[in-house]
């Protein structure tokens, strides 16, 4: 993640992990998630966090979450049933229920279909948003498999190439493979210019956009470095036509086919809820396991070895820095922003929850 999105450091304060887990687990429970559920996709969250994906964690999504249950939209308890189904396919009503903990449970459907017949492919309707889509996707990696999830993100936010009306969300895709020794490839994007929860990090944090990221209310392209307006569209990957628009625009679209369209919900803009896609394939259908995560550790230290460009520390390749992001925070703590601990005592003292709030000192990883 850019610095401009991250929590500045004067209004950084540390929490180890578990104890956020915690909290996050017992504000699940307290909106009426069962403990598996709740367990479930407050380990999304945290995984975001500690990977520095701070745009689909804590920060940005549970109160999302929270005022989607109080106000109805989203099921605590939902049933989750198959409407269609084959040997290696699987179509699911989500019930309603939130994407972080109905989407893992559909990908181990597709685990399952994969590990007997080589490749396992399922979508899910009627459910909500799925959160970031890497964490299901590395839910393939254990079972020497790759990993592909997507999503199509409900409300439109996207412009098309030359469109002055949005016709995408911002349809993120993750593809994730094992390596023997390397941190895993994961490839965990949108396909707009720039993810529209940064947005939100942005007004947080007094950040700015860049020119090309974002368009004006008639459609036109932002040209220049402003902070973020009250009105305003996403962009699709490139930005401009000239910069590529029409690549960014054309793999939204796709991931809108797989997730809407070939779900049975339609055209992405006219469904009411999000569509997804899970795939895995087991790769000892293709090539021998062993040998794979050998190639791929070759692959990958090829391009971290990469000559770097005048100016650059190295290459990085996806996945990389997140995964090291991670170890640092395991030790360290996660970084919050003041305001996000402040809606944390608040929401707790709301749902009459009882935790204690321990702080961890930067750089040490211990309770205050």
């Amino acid at each position: 993640m850019l610095e401009r999105f991250k929590v500045p450091v004067e209004d950084r304060v540390y929490v180890p992990a578990e104890q956020m887990r915690e909290m996050t687990d017992a504000i699940f429970r307290g909106v009426g998630l069962s403990d598996d559920d709740a367990a479930l996709a407050a380990d999304v969250l945290i995984a975001n966090d500690l990977r520095g994906i701070e745009s689909h964690g804590v920060s940005n999504m549970l109160r999302s979450y929270v005022a989607g249950y109080r106000a109805g939209r989203l099921n605590p308890r939902p049933d989750v049933t198959t409407t269609r189904e084959t040997a290696t396919t699987a179509v699911l009503d989500g019930g309603g229920g939130l994407g972080l903990h109905v989407a893992p449970r559909a990908m181990d459907v597709a685990i399952e279909k994969a590990r007997e017949f080589g490749l396992g492919a399922v979508n899910v309707s009627n459910v909500g948003h799925m959160g970031g889509a890497g964490y299901h996707a590395l839910r393939a990696l254990p079972h020497d498999m790759i990993g592909v999830a997507m999503s199509a993100s409900g409300p439109v936010s996207v412009l098309p190439t030359f469109g002055a009306v949005p016709r995408l969300g911002t349809n993120p895709m993750a593809w994730a493979a094992p390596a023997e020794e390397m941190p895993p490839f994961l490839l965990d994007m949108g396909t707009s210019q720039v993810a529209q929860n940064k947005l939100r990090l942005a007004r947080r944090v007094g950040a700015q956009v860049e020119p090309g990221w974002i368009a004006g209310p008639a459609g036109d392209p932002i040209m220049e470095r402003i902070q973020v307006p009250d009105e305003c569209y996403l962009l699709p990957l490139g930005g401009t036509r000239e910069q590529g628009s029409h690549k960014g625009f054309g793999l939204g679209a796709i991931v809108d086919i797989m997730c809407s369209t070939l779900t049975g919900l339609g055209a992405g803009f006219l469904a009411l809820t999000p569509g997804f896609h899970l795939l895995a394939y087991r790769i000892d259908a293709f090539v021998d396991p062993s040998k794979f995560k050998r190639d791929m550790d070759g692959f990958l230290r090829g391009l971290i070895e990469t000559p770097p460009a005048p100016g650059h520390a190295r290459v990085v390749y996806p996945g990389l820095l997140e995964a090291e992001e991670e170890q640092v925070r395991l030790a360290e703590g996660i970084p919050y922003h003041t305001e996000v601990i402040e809606w944390f005592r608040t929401t707790a003292q709301e749902m009459d929850l009882r935790f204690e709030f321990l702080e961890a000192e930067a750089g040490e990883g211990a309770p205050a």
